[in-house]
Formats: C-alpha cells, structure tokens, sequence
C-alpha cells in the first residue's frame, strides 16, 4: 500500500511543470529503485537484459538494473560516453545520449515529457529548419528500466558531426 502511494505521488511530482528535466528523471529513477529494493533485496531479481545495436549495426546483449536509466546501462557497456552526457551532473543535456527503440517498446515506456521533446528537437538535426524527429527516438538518460522492458531492443545511432571530436 506505501510502495503505491509512494509511486502515486512521484508520478504526480515528476510530471510538474516547474521541475527541470533532470530533477524529473532523478525522482523517476528513486521511484523505481525504491520500489525494486522494497519488493526483492536481491540484485538478481532487479536485472534487466537488453539487446542494443552499435553504430557498425552489431548487436551486443546490455545488462542493467531495475531504476537504472539506459543512459547508464549503455554506458557501462561503453556503448555511450558517460562523460559526453552532463544530464545528471547539471540541469543541461544536449542529446549525445539519444537512442532509438524499438517500435514494440516504444508503448512500455512512458511518453515523452516536453522537455524531451525539445532537446530531441533541438539537437536531432542542427542543418535542418523542420527538425523531424524520429519516432522512435528517446534520451537515454529520460528511460528508466523497469522489469516490463526485460528484452528490449535499442540502436545508438552514429554521433552526430558535431558530436566527433
């Protein structure tokens, strides 16, 4: 019954305007960690295994955690750079983080804040003046794992040119 109420009132908090995108991940994320650490103590219960799609269209098998976001399990995978990503260090993100999922799991995850929405926007593509954003791309560090997206796919697209040193 807490852990519920709990999870009620950090949805409704997390979905405040006024916070910041990163203060909105961090609250989603203790949200799901609180609730994976209350139901099974156990690390092995809160693993989720991905599949992910590198650059060079290889894919590799990802391990994260249940309150983790993709942006860290991505990165310790080293298929991001977690010091190109500053999302959670300072209230900035500039999309190096983007990823794009697959279509059957794009309904398991929440929508799109419009925060998000922006920086997808913003940055998906710097020479364009229409700014499409693919359907299927999601910030990393905005998707937060939970046991429902066990087995999901994703692509790290190549780096962007102004992304490369």
């Amino acid at each position: 019954m807490a852990i519920s109420t709990l999870q009620k009132l950090a949805s409704q908090i997390s979905k405040s305007p006024s916070l910041s995108l990163s203060s909105r991940a961090v609250i989603a994320r203790t949200s799901a960690t609180s609730a994976a650490r209350t139901t099974s103590a156990k690390v092995s219960d809160r693993i989720i295994n991905l599949s992910a799609i590198d650059p060079d269209g290889n894919k590799q098998d990802v391990i994260g955690l249940t309150g983790q976001t993709l942006l860290k399990a991505l990165a310790n995978k080293g298929l991001i750079d977690p010091a190109s990503h500053r999302l959670e260090e300072i209230d900035a993100c500039s999309a190096e983080c983007e990823v794009h999922i697959a279509q059957e799991w794009l309904d398991k995850l929440p929508p799109q804040s419009d925060d998000e929405q922006y920086v997808l926007r913003k940055y998906s593509n710097r020479n364009s003046r229409n700014r499409v954003v693919n359907k299927h791309a999601r910030l990393g560090c905005q998707v937060v794992l939970t046991p429902e997206l066990q087995g999901m796919v994703v692509a790290v697209p190549e780096a962007k040119p102004w992304d490369t040193p």
